[in-house]
């Protein structure tokens, strides 16, 4: 027969150690793999070494052991280390999940040795149903952020231009387009000015008036007055208004 093998997932070194010398004692043919003290190393073991059984603490760093369990279901048999209380294990017994309660109890290891042992046998018990009630969904990775643009295709007159968006100094609404101004010229997006920002680098492109968009880059200097902020622009000639509403991005300035 061959020799049944297991992975320990604790991170709390006397558990871990009582776990293993009980282990020891009441199952000498088992052979502990390995051991991890999180969750996320406790995994890649676990997808590594394919042991038959791994028993896991519920509350580990970073992966707790619900989280692990979802990622290795169907793959080993699965004994939950816990700290909850008995009246919450009712739900442990219900779902045919072994657990084992800290302070670890040898009587109680015992009987899950036991169980196991028939266990064994069998492939490992479907944990999906359990697994929805006690650990929430797991989110889907969150959505990659689109890079910010580099080119615009935008026209000036009867022509098409590629505007690098660096050379733009800043881009200013007219009605349903924007323009985007730059040393070569003024060039005309078929974008308003909202769904462009929304493409646009957000630590390089300040919205500083409703109508407004900066390049950071290009910008020379700010200056206060009793009138009012502004904006000057390296070219020493343009002079762009700040709105009120826009005016706190510049204090720390």
């Amino acid at each position: 027969m061959k020799t049944p093998t297991a992975l320990l997932i604790e991170d709390e070194p006397l558990p871990r150690q009582r776990l293993r010398e009980g282990l020891a004692e009441l199952w000498p043919q088992l052979q502990l793999l390995a051991e991890a003290e999180d969750g996320e190393r406790g995994l890649a073991l676990a997808l590594e070494l394919r042991p038959d059984i791994v028993f896991v603490d519920i509350r580990l760093p970073g992966l707790d052991g619900l989280q692990l369990a979802r990622r290795i279901k169907g793959l080993c048999h699965i004994v939950f280390v816990t700290a909850y209380d008995a009246h919450a294990l009712t739900a442990f017994d219900q779902g045919a999940v072994d657990y084992l309660l800290k302070p670890l109890a040898t009587e109680r290891l015992r009987e899950t040795v036991q169980r196991l042992q028939q266990r064994l046998q069998l492939p490992p018990a479907e944990l999906a149903r359990w697994l929805q009630q006690w650990a929430p969904p797991e989110l889907p990775p969150a959505p990659v952020a689109a890079a910010p643009l580099r080119w615009l295709q935008a026209s000036q007159g009867d022509r098409l231009h590629l505007v690098m968006v660096a050379d733009v100094s800043h881009f200013r609404s007219d009605n349903k387009y924007t323009c985007a101004v730059t040393p070569e010229g003024e060039f005309l997006l078929r974008l308003s000015l909202r769904e462009l920002l929304a493409q646009l680098d957000p630590d390089q492109f300040w919205q500083i008036h409703r109508a407004v968009v900066i390049n950071l880059a290009q910008v020379a200097r700010v200056e206060r007055s009793l009138t009012g902020m502004e904006v000057l622009l390296k070219d020493n000639r343009t002079r762009l208004p700040v709105s009120q509403s826009f005016q706190p991005r510049f204090k720390p300035m």
